[in-house]
């Protein structure tokens, strides 16, 4: 994006296209339109003014000096890249001038989903009522299509991704959101879908499954109708009712 036009109008170019290759694959927020925004700022139409005069040379030996300085400490960085041992969102020099950063350290190749329910029954059975909360966004219902909301962050979407990864990355908040579901709280519930659960009557118990999602394939969408494939893992979180909850018999 750096370099003289037209090397920076095709490097703006090819990276827009990426950008939006990536809204339409997935909901990254606003990240790929702020990306778009700074690449668009060096395009140059056929409209725009002239090019101002030409820099003077003691500028342009100054930028040559600065670039080849950040060239000489990115060896490091570089080599980071194709290491085996990787580090990322470390700076390399103690002027932080270099350094290695990513959006995304890596990507699992298998998408792994918490399912919460809740029921109303005295006690929680395997094979009682159990019915599912639906959230806005991240995958549910294996008959529900995915949706595009970026720009919009979904953030409680967002954080039930990190609790499938690992329950590590729930603890500080999941134990206070299933609290809400059970108090039937109203500023919880709008952040999802919708409750299974009418307002006046909030479920006794909650819990939490995880389950390994996949696209079907064009034969099981013809003849199932689903878009998703969903196989139970394991238990995410067990019944749980809120402590001194009264009897509702």
């Amino acid at each position: 994006l750096f370099a003289p036009h037209p090397v920076s109008t095709a490097a703006a170019a090819l990276m827009i296209a990426t950008q939006l290759w990536l809204v339409l694959s997935g909901n990254f927020s606003w990240l790929n339109w702020i990306t778009i925004v700074l690449a668009l700022s060096v395009v140059r139409f056929p409209a725009d003014p002239p090019a101002t005069a030409a820099a003077p040379l003691w500028y342009e030996v100054v930028v040559l000096a600065v670039a080849a300085l950040l060239v000489f400490l990115s060896h490091r960085p570089v080599r980071n890249m194709i290491s085996r041992r990787q580090v990322m969102n470390r700076s390399f020099d103690a002027l932080h001038l270099v350094n290695t950063y990513g959006a995304f350290g890596s990507v699992s190749r298998v998408r792994y989903e918490v399912v919460i329910e809740g029921t109303a029954d005295e006690v929680a059975r395997k094979d009682g009522d159990w019915r599912e909360y639906e959230f806005r966004g991240k995958p549910g219902d294996p008959r529900r299509w995915p949706r595009q909301f970026a720009p919009y962050h979904l953030r409680l979407d967002w954080l039930m991704w990190f609790a499938a990864l690992s329950p590590s990355y729930a603890g500080s908040w999941f134990g206070t959101f299933v609290e809400r579901l059970l108090e039937n709280d109203r500023a919880t519930l709008r952040l999802l879908r919708g409750s299974p659960f009418p307002p006046d009557a909030p479920p006794r118990f909650v819990r939490a499954r995880l389950f390994r999602y996949r696209y079907t394939t064009w034969r099981e969408l013809r003849e199932t109708g689903a878009c998703w494939e969903r196989t139970y893992v394991r238990e995410y979180l067990p019944p749980t009712r809120l402590t001194g909850a009264p009897d509702r018999s």
